[in-house]
């Protein structure tokens, strides 16, 4: 992006195999620190990655929490994480591993950074979290058909609480039906006001497991 700018380039290196290379990018009001560990960090897949945050980060800030949002991240590439990637305050950490193996997924940018826009003040319910999450991604990000990701259909074995993508597809629908919803969940998350009873106010009196069952007999989105 031509508007990005980088202002700081840190290299260090050489002791027994040790690389790190720190590069700090703005743009407008946002920053993006890029702490590298990955000597084999493919530079296509950290613009994809720079792109993503900076094309991504505003509109999730913008849409879901203006006032309070960070928009200063830090990422960091790490080769000894085993997992995908997670988010923890302004920092994520994004498998070097995982990136080398799927290159296209650099929406995971997209999911981790809606994690630090959320900020709720308690990690519960989990599958709500990670549904929000997704639903970011599939409304904002940029390059999911090329990393083959998509929302997957219906399925009787489904739940909403299986959270990621399943509770994702379910947010759209409901979104289709009561176009608040998703910002006001997300609200009442924030503000630690969040129960059961927040779904019946959302969408005229229905249940979680109401909306479930209606969305089973008609999962169109």
């Amino acid at each position: 992006m031509s508007s990005i700018i980088l202002i700081t380039v840190i290299i260090a290196a050489s002791i027994s195999n040790l690389f790190a290379d720190t590069v700090v990018y703005t743009s407008g009001n946002y920053k993006m620190t890029i702490i590298n560990n990955d000597p084999g960090f493919n530079q296509n897949t950290r613009q994809r990655c720079i792109d993503t945050y900076f094309a991504n980060m505003p509109q999730m800030c913008s849409r879901f929490n203006n006032n309070g949002c960070t928009r200063d991240v830090v990422f960091t590439i790490d080769p000894n994480y085993n997992g995908v990637a997670y988010a923890s305050g302004g920092n994520i950490v994004i498998s070097a591993a995982w990136l080398r193996n799927n290159p296209q997924d650099t929406d995971v940018v997209t999911h981790e950074a809606m994690h630090v826009v959320q900020r709720y003040p308690r990690g519960d319910p989990g599958w709500l979290i990670e549904g929000i999450a997704d639903y970011a991604r599939f409304r904002f990000g940029r390059n999911n058909p090329a990393a083959n990701w998509w929302l997957p259909d219906f399925d009787r074995n489904h739940h909403y609480t299986n959270a990621y993508r399943v509770t994702a597809r379910f947010l759209v629908w409901c979104e289709n039906r009561w176009p608040n919803i998703v910002n006001q969940l997300d609200s009442v998350m924030r503000s630690n006001t969040y129960s059961a009873n927040s779904w019946n106010q959302f969408s005229g009196g229905k249940s979680v497991d109401q909306l479930w069952g209606d969305y089973a007999n008609n999962p169109n989105i």
